[in-house]
């Protein structure tokens, strides 16, 4: 890297780094130099209000956005998401997502094939069939992730719904899996465009029951192995204290192996058996089969449970429904879902009245996911002006493409893949249940920020690899426009990010030599970075 370059990357570094010693100063960042006056003008139409509102909204600005935004005003741009309905993205985009293998192979073909492949790998002697072997299966293996990593990103940055792709990753987060555990990978993308998406904005305890049946989370917090005398509590106390009521909540650990006994019997149906659609001689009455999920009566301890503060009749299945609606419909649950939610949305200590009524909100309305939204989006705090939330990966990734790009398709999403693992978020990629930490304290060290540099800059020279072939070098369909992405020309710079940048951010940008610079400065500044 020339010499100049680094001096560069000292500046913009120097700029990002100089606001994290307290995270408060964003708020200061934001406004730093700025006329009052500025807070309440408009710009074709938007205040600096209207802006905030919209950079929690959704993962970040485009052009498409803002128009949309215009014509309908904030409370029906909202209800208009909250309806959900069908996701929309870009045919192409579409196309790529539905030509992965992972997307359109049913999903018991999916695991029969993962199973054949690892005992052929397995029954194959040493030497070097075997050393073939394990370089196949391993990129199998990576294929698998792959496809189902890129899947979610691409809806992440082309979605036309912005608040249901925000949700989406945020369910992904809440009721984490693993991919490297097992078959997990196996069960990715169907975890993400089958179980989580359908139900983003839908009642909790349907997303719950969802996640509680899918083949993703029965592996990786092994209640496939919750049986009557051997059981296994991992789901059950992940469920309580993970998913739906926190810690400190007031159940207890007789609570926990109470919901375990609840959940024995409930696993996976062998994927030949689902191939030919669960149907098998012998069956008695009392098995419930969904999908890949199986609820099996010969595994289930039928006492009845005492669990939080009543009893459950031993019934089978119908205890799984009963106890999981016990959950959702405590207050803790409520307290700690809009905790979270406006933890993400909002900020890292959200205001207890707020809070509180998107709480109110979950319990009225039975556990309603966009009723609760419509809460906590149309409250003072969402269209505050100088927020004081970092970005964490996922979040900077996908808003630094949305503005770059701009609605543009990329043919090749593996860079992005890449490029969040090596910030350190991959998707799928928590090893423990909890999901990654989506507070501004765990994104804002020098390492994190250095590599921040380095993808603005990789993001915004327009020399990456999002329009080439996985191999690095042919050129295919949609090629860019030659050299960096005119960003200081665009529109959505103008409307969208010039009003709010501060005076240490106007001054990097001033110092930029190039295009590419500008981008770089752009992208890695604390403007760009705070929501």
């Amino acid at each position: 890297m020339p010499v100049v370059s680094i001096r560069r990357r000292g500046l913009a570094l120097g700029l990002l780094l100089g606001c994290l010693p307290a995270l408060a100063c964003a708020g200061q960042a934001t406004q730093q130099g700025m006329p009052t006056s500025t807070v309440t003008a408009k710009v074709d139409g938007l205040s600096l209000s209207d802006i905030a509102w919209l950079r929690r909204d959704g993962f970040g600005l485009d052009s498409a956005t803002l128009a949309r935004y215009r014509e309908l005003g904030r409370a029906r741009f909202l209800d208009e998401q909250l309806a959900g309905g069908d996701d929309t993205l870009p045919p192409q985009v579409a196309a790529q997502i539905h030509g992965f293998p992972v997307v359109s192979t049913p999903l018991p073909e999916l695991l029969a094939d993962f199973r054949d492949r690892q005992k052929q790998f397995k029954d194959t002697p040493a030497g070097p069939a075997k050393d073939a072997a394990k370089k196949t299966n391993q990129q199998y293996r990576r294929d698998l992730y792959q496809q189902a990593t890129q899947a979610e990103l691409l809806h992440a940055v082309y979605g036309g719904n912005q608040l249901k792709e925000q949700m989406v990753w945020f369910w992904l987060n809440h009721f984490s899996i693993y991919a490297d555990k097992g078959p997990v990978r196996v069960f990715a993308a169907d975890y993400e465009e089958q179980v989580i998406r359908p139900r983003a904005l839908g009642k909790f305890k349907d997303l719950v029951m969802a996640t509680l049946k899918s083949p993703a989370m029965l592996v990786f917090l092994d209640n496939v192995h919750n049986v009557k005398d051997k059981t296994n509590e991992n789901y059950a106390r992940e469920l309580m204290e993970l998913h739906t009521l926190g810690v400190g909540s007031g159940y207890t650990q007789a609570d926990v192996q109470q919901l375990m006994r609840v959940l024995t019997g409930a696993g996976l149906l062998p994927p030949k058996l689902a191939m030919r659609g669960g149907r098998f001689g012998g069956m008695r009455p009392g098995f419930v089969r969904d999908g890949l999920f199986q609820f099996n009566p010969d595994r289930h301890d039928f006492g009845d449970k005492p669990f939080l503060g009543q009893t459950i009749k031993g019934s089978g299945y119908a205890e799984i429904e009963q106890a999981v609606d016990r959950i959702v419909r405590q207050p803790a649950c409520a307290r700690f879902v809009s905790r979270k939610l406006a933890e993400y949305f909002i900020d890292d200590k959200p205001s207890p009245a707020l809070v509180d009524a998107m709480a109110q909100t979950f319990q009225r309305s039975d556990g309603d996911i966009a009723a609760v939204l419509r809460t906590m989006l149309l409250s003072k705090d969402a269209g505050a002006v100088g927020g004081h939330k970092f970005k964490d990966p996922m979040r900077f990734l996908v808003s630094a493409m949305r503005l770059t790009y701009d609605g543009q398709p990329i043919p090749n999403a593996v860079p992005l893949v890449n490029w969040l693992r090596q910030m350190g978020e991959p998707l799928y990629g928590r090893i423990t249940p909890d999901g990654w930490p989506l507070d501004s304290a765990s994104w804002t060290g020098s390492g994190q920020m250095s590599k921040r540099f380095d993808f603005a800059r990789v993001i915004g020279s327009g020399r990456n690899r999002l329009f080439a072939g996985n191999d690095g070098d042919a050129a295919i369909a949609n090629d860019p426009p030659p050299g960096p992405p005119d960003l200081q020309g665009s529109a959505l710079y103008r409307d969208a990010i010039a009003p709010r940048l501060s005076d240490a951010t106007r001054n990097a940008l001033a110092q930029a030599k190039s295009p590419m610079e500008w981008n770089t400065f752009l992208l890695s500044s604390p403007d760009f970075n705070y929501r």
